[in-house]
């Protein structure tokens, strides 16, 4: 075997000399690279694509769907109604339970023993308790309480009536909340935690107090791992509220409910209706996270990635200047 030597690359030369002798350049560009095969993915491929078409042929095909009565319940009054009351009892919810969520996470991080424990208590609690439980023990509070009074403990108190201010909307938005605030207080937390243990001491450093250190500091940089989580909290609060039928509450699963006992024939095409609604629910929201994480994302990135409607116009531009030099040639 002989030794291949190269010579060092002397000021003007063309780099290609200093490549080691023996070698075919010529034979080097003119060999094609054949891409590795993957004959399995395509026959998983086909199987799924398969058993898609099957799915799609029985779903359309099948009269027992009835498909042409969805067009007629689906802008119905008591379904647009039921739909109006689920989004209310959402978003009350979701704004509710962040903001309490953001005090328990707060009370379980703090050094005092006593806002540790009940925060953790509190967490534990609802976490463990299914929300359908939380929704009938709260219904069947009025039972319990039939006034709630507030004033001086073992003292004079004013006496209400539980039933004037405890609507079932009410109920159904303050179980909603309890329950999601636990989870939400865990995703705050969890958020704080992420955030570089330099950023803490940079903001002690400063000066600044410590509300404001949170609120300015903390809390934009948390906001990138809360987001995400919280929103899939939003999308589970959207189903969780087809829960609040029972306790009375005609939410978009309440009013289908209803329906399908009043027009028992119908039964089909209304839960396709409701289905079809929650799912264009939970498709919006899912959009404004792209957008919310993209925004959140600008300090993290160099750059940021297209939108799908960047990437729509990039696409057609390339489509266009591709159709234009065609036919320049």
């Amino acid at each position: 075997m002989t030794a291949v030597t190269t010579k060092p690359l002397e000021p003007g030369a063309d780099r290609l000399d200093s490549l080691p002798r023996g070698i075919d350049l010529k034979g080097l560009s003119e060999r094609t690279v054949i891409p590795l095969r993957h004959p399995l993915r395509w026959v998983i491929a086909a199987i799924v694509v398969i058993l898609l078409l099957n799915a799609g042929q029985t779903l359309f095909t099948n009269p027992s769907w009835e498909w042409a009565k969805v067009p007629e319940w689906f802008f119905s009054p008591a379904i647009l109604k039921g739909l109006q009351l689920t989004l209310l009892a959402t978003a009350i919810s979701a704004v509710v339970s962040f903001v309490g969520g953001i005090v328990v996470a707060l009370g379980r991080l703090s050094g005092n023993p006593v806002l540790s424990t009940l925060s953790w208590l509190y967490i534990w609690a609802f976490r463990s308790l299914p929300l359908i439980l939380v929704l009938i023990f709260l219904f069947n509070l009025g039972n319990l309480y039939p006034a709630m009074g507030v004033g001086v403990p073992f003292g004079p108190q004013v006496q209400i009536p539980t039933i004037t201010f405890l609507s079932p909307l009410v109920l159904g938005v303050i179980g909603l909340s309890l329950s999601e605030i636990a989870y939400s207080a865990e995703v705050v937390r969890s958020g704080i935690l992420a955030v570089d243990q330099g950023q803490h001491e940079a903001a002690k450093a400063l000066g600044l107090p410590q509300r404001r250190q949170f609120l300015r500091i903390v809390l934009p940089q948390a906001l990138r791992s809360i987001v995400p989580a919280y929103v899939n909290q939003i999308i589970g609060l959207i189903k969780a509220s087809s829960l609040l039928f029972y306790v009375s509450l005609l939410d978009l699963f309440g009013v289908v409910q209803s329906l399908g006992s009043t027009y028992p024939t119908d039964i089909i095409p209304l839960l396709i209706v409701a289905t079809l609604w929650y799912l264009i629910l939970t498709s919006a929201i899912s959009v404004v996270q792209y957008y919310i994480e993209r925004f959140y994302a600008r300090g993290s990135m160099r750059e940021l990635p297209p939108t799908p409607l960047q990437r729509v116009r990039r696409t057609l531009a390339g489509i266009r200047s591709t159709a234009r030099g065609n036919t320049l040639a």
